[in-house]
């Protein structure tokens, strides 16, 4: 989308402020590190403006409730800490455009699992550059394979939870590193498609926009909800439903979506390639999508 910015530093803050690199750190007995015990929100910025912010910080309170996790910053202080970062790398490197991980571990306590052993959370935000996709996948589309590690169960862990612990996430993209492809679809425990490892999906077929439906198991993403509001203000026909392995192998296009990813188009599924790429729809709506983040 906008300047890439390889040259931009990573910048931290921490629990309330800036600090250097060198002081970018947390207890080794933070839940967080021992534990997987955390949230998290991927935000992307353009031209010195967040995007969605609002969407985001709503998604982090309902992480954070699920966990039973309380910070001491209201809404209105992350966003000065946010728009402090933008600044700080607007004046260090020109910057105007790049990614920020906010994360909320459970702080340091003990080797136990007991959160009650836990002070205090920790808030951390991170400045970096993002370069998901290899300027080849973006230009002719991402290979991509159907993984064997499937999504947590919805009746196990509520799956809009954004939480730190991304294992079977990094098992399917191992996976999908091993068969030399650039994102892994994975399932549900009922065998439907639900997401890629960091990405929603999308499929066309038939003249219908399809994407999975929330009760599938996905991450309700920010930018799904984006295209989704966007193709329907276009007319397209959506349906948010049920998709098995065979409509994705028979799909006319496939594209993943994502704050990060923006909007990627698939060219192959387990080695059957995809009749559109990229396609007319995808086209369209990636034109809408990337005038909308410029605005």
């Amino acid at each position: 989308m906008n300047e890439t910015h390889k040259n931009i530093k990573n910048i931290f803050w921490i629990n309330g402020s800036i600090v250097k690199p060198e002081n970018a750190t947390i207890s080794v007995l933070d839940h967080g590190l021992l534990y997987g015990d955390g949230v998290f929100e991927g935000i992307r910025y353009y031209n010195g403006k967040i995007f969605r912010l609002q969407a985001h910080l709503t998604r982090l309170r309902h992480s954070l409730k699920g966990l039973a996790i309380e910070i001491d910053f209201s809404d209105n202080e992350l966003e000065e800490a946010l728009i402090e970062l933008i600044q700080t790398a607007k004046k260090e490197t020109g910057c105007s455009s790049a990614y920020i991980r906010l994360i909320v571990t459970r702080g340091a306590g003990t080797l136990g699992i007991d959160p009650r052993t836990c002070d205090k959370p920790s808030v951390i935000m991170i400045l970096a550059p993002l370069s998901l996709a290899s300027a080849e996948a973006n230009q002719s589309g991402l290979k991509v394979i159907v993984s064997s590690v499937r999504r947590i169960s919805a009746d196990m862990l509520d799956p809009q939870i954004k939480s730190l612990n991304y294992l079977n996430n990094i098992l399917a993209r191992m996976q999908a590193t091993a068969a030399q492809a650039d994102e892994a679809i994975m399932l549900n425990a009922l065998g439907f498609v639900a997401e890629a490892s960091t990405e929603n999906i999308f499929l066309v077929k038939n003249n219908v926009l399809m994407t999975p439906s929330l009760d599938q198991g996905l991450l309700e993403g920010i930018t799904r909800a984006e295209i989704i509001k966007i193709a329907t203000a276009l007319g397209f026909k959506v349906e948010q439903t049920q998709i098995s392995v065979s409509d994705l192998y028979e799909a006319d296009e496939v594209f993943l979506t994502g704050t990060g990813a923006e909007l990627l188009a698939v060219r192959e599924v387990d080695g059957r390639a995809v009749k559109s790429c990229p396609g007319q729809v995808f086209k369209t709506l990636q034109q809408k999508y990337l005038a909308l983040v410029s605005e």
